[in-house]
Formats: structure tokens, sequence, C-alpha cells
């Protein structure tokens, strides 16, 4: 936890937990007034950083605001720690004020709740290892809950307990080599793979297998504009390529595997090709989650993206095939199309991002929101 980044809401519940981490030379933290405010903002850092960021709040329906950025951070996969203070056990539903349900509070979304006991413990200690722990292992948010009684701005120059809050420390996974062999079969006798990339981390693939990929005639390779993977040979217009298909050419470029990985898939059309025209193999690759989002998941890889394709791609073979070259000849002339479009359109929002996309300088951090935003997005290239 050295040098975490703690985001503090007010109150008087939660003064023990400001004094003692604003006082603590190894926690950076910040005071964000608004409690929904400082959990998109945590998020964010913790998006970034991809390390554990905490947000403290007082007791009541203040900690409810935290809701929405911990189940984006539930879904998306990003380490974040709620602290909440809390009234004593036996404050709860008498009718006192600032006074609400808050343990395991956040159930349906958190990956573990610490209940912390009254009195200082070595079981708290416990508790709250334990979810630290966990948010790093399984990059996504926890909940620590911390009843305190009256008085709450008394300050002590020795700790009750040992702080010992161990790091979690693992080799990367790696995939069995009797898969290796099985899998690298069924690439081997297909002419239709199908690649399709979701979220991903910036530079989360090393270039020799991005390469690697493009270089296969029987592979397409589909981007969004949230995967941040590069290649001139990847498509990256999922929603523009295939809109006009017609069944027949569904029909015909249908694969026989489909390999996906990153967060979750934007587009409502490519959802809706592979569900009902369904490859005979769907392969996830992630090291935590796999969510059978078309509807034949057959494998989960539980490794990450890089270290499967290092492993697994010396051990596939070019299979001759039409499949990427009838992707890139629809891609071409989806894009004479596209641009002749855009040359008639009058000022719209489709306009706009057009034009906006084009100035952005280089280096540039884009944060895309939801619906309309990141639809609108996907139509364009974007570095």
């Amino acid at each position: 936890v050295s040098q975490s980044r703690y985001y503090l809401s007010p109150g008087s519940r939660n003064a023990p937990l400001t004094i003692g981490f604003t006082n603590h030379p190894d926690f950076t933290c910040y005071s964000i007034a608004d409690e929904r405010c400082a959990g998109f903002f945590a998020l964010g850092i913790a998006q970034q950083k991809q390390k554990p960021v905490a947000v403290v709040c007082t007791s009541g329906s203040a900690l409810l605001n935290y809701y929405p950025a911990l189940a984006e951070a539930f879904y998306s996969q990003i380490p974040f720690v709620v602290i909440s203070a809390d009234r004593p056990h036996d404050k709860i539903d008498i009718g006192d004020g600032q006074t609400i349900r808050q343990e395991n509070v956040f159930l349906n979304h958190s990956l573990y709740n610490a209940n912390l006991l009254e009195e200082a413990s070595e079981e708290n200690d416990v508790f709250i290892n334990e979810a630290i722990n966990v948010a790093i292992a399984h990059k996504g948010p926890v909940h620590i809950n911390v009843p305190f009684e009256e008085p709450l701005y008394q300050t002590t120059n020795k700790l009750a307990v040992d702080v010992n809050v161990t790091g979690l420390f693992k080799s990367e996974p790696t995939v069995r080599v009797e898969d290796i062999i099985a899998f690298s079969t069924l690439w081997n006798f297909s002419q239709k793979i199908l690649v399709v990339v979701g979220e991903c981390k910036p530079n989360s693939i090393d270039k020799q297998w991005i390469d690697e990929l493009a270089s296969h005639p029987s592979v397409v390779v589909l981007t969004e504009a949230t995967s941040n993977l590069h290649h001139p040979d990847f498509i990256y217009n999922i929603d523009t390529l295939i809109t006009p298909f017609t069944d027949k050419e569904f029909t015909e470029l249908q694969p026989r595997v489909l390999i996906t990985f990153g967060g979750m898939i934007v587009s409502k059309r490519i959802k809706a090709f592979l569900r009902k025209y369904k490859p005979r193999h769907h392969w996830h690759i992630d090291e935590l989650r796999a969510y059978d989002t078309f509807g034949i998941l057959t494998k989960h890889f539980t490794v990450s993206p890089n270290q499967f394709f290092k492993q697994f791609l010396p051990h596939v073979k070019r299979v001759e095939s039409s499949y990427k070259d009838i992707f890139q000849e629809i891609r071409e002339q989806r894009k004479l199309k596209h641009n002749e479009y855009l040359s008639q359109v009058p000022f719209s929002d489709l306009k706009a991002f057009e034009s906006i996309l084009a100035v952005l300088p280089e280096n540039t951090q884009l944060q895309i929101s939801n619906s309309s935003a990141i639809r609108y997005a996907q139509l364009f290239a974007i570095d």
C-alpha cells in the first residue's frame, strides 16, 4: 500500500479514518466533497495505474453514492477499495440519524465485503488484508465497513495491533502443453478464424504477436475503439463493415473458430451476427473471467492474451484461405461509401466526431462516454 492514493469525503463518523490516513506519510490523500464524484475520480486513477485506489466516506447514505463507480469497477476489472465509517451495530435500525444497513450493501457487485469488529483486533487485520489482496489479485472492487463509537477525534501515539498487510505475488499462469496441441490442431484445420477484441490496456500485446496474427490469410481481427490494438490489416469499424450484410454474406463469412479477449464488446451488430451465425468453437482468453457473450463458449484460457499468443502462435501454421481477403475487399468498399457520405452530410453528431477525432494531439488520453458517444467513435480510426 506504499504511496497509495485515498480520496476522502467529509463527515464526522469517518474522522478517525481521515486523521489516520492524512497523518501517515505513505498515503497521498485528496479531499473531494461529493462521494459520487470522488468515486469516479478515484476509479480513473485506478484504471490508469492498475493499482488499488481507496475512497473513504462517512456513515449513512453517503456510502451509496459510490455504487455507480463500484459497479463500473466490477465490470471493467479495476482494483477499487471502498472504506466506509459506520455506527456501532447497536445503533442501526433504532431511529438514529445517518444510519443505514451498510454491511454487505454492495454484495451483488463487490468481490469481498469486510465487516470489521468495533474493537481493534487481529480479526480485523485478517479482514483488511484479505480485502486488499482480493482487489489486487482479482482486479475488482471490495468494501471495508468500519464501525466507530464516539468520541471520534481522539488520537493515539501507539497502535493497538500490529499492521501486517501482505502483498499478493504469484507467477503468471501459462497454457497447458496438452491444450496447445489440441487447440493448435483445431486452428490448423480452420479456414475461417475470427478474432474479436474488446477493451484492452495500451501495449498489452507485444508487436510480434500483433504482426503474426495479421499475417495469417485465414484470420480476421476485428477491434473496437477501446481495444488499443492497431495494425493496418485489423478492422476497426465493425458496424460500418457488417451492417449491410445479407443473410448470404453472413452465412459465407460465419467463422469456424471465434477467439475473443479484452473487456466487454460494444458493437451490437457483431453480437447479433455471432449469436445467430454461431461459430463451432469460441475460445475466450482472460486471466479471471469468461463471459459467454455469444452463447457458444467452448474454452476459457485462464492466461493473459499476450502469454497465450506467445505460447500458442509458434505452434500454428498459415492455412490457405480467402477469408481475410474477402473482409479486406469489403472494408475498402465501405470506406469509399463512408467518405462519400461524410463529404455530403450537414453538420451533425457524426460530423462533429469526424472533426474532433481528426485533430486530437498525439499521446492524448481519450476517455469515451457510454451510449451514443462510444458508438459514434467506433465509426472512425483513432490513433
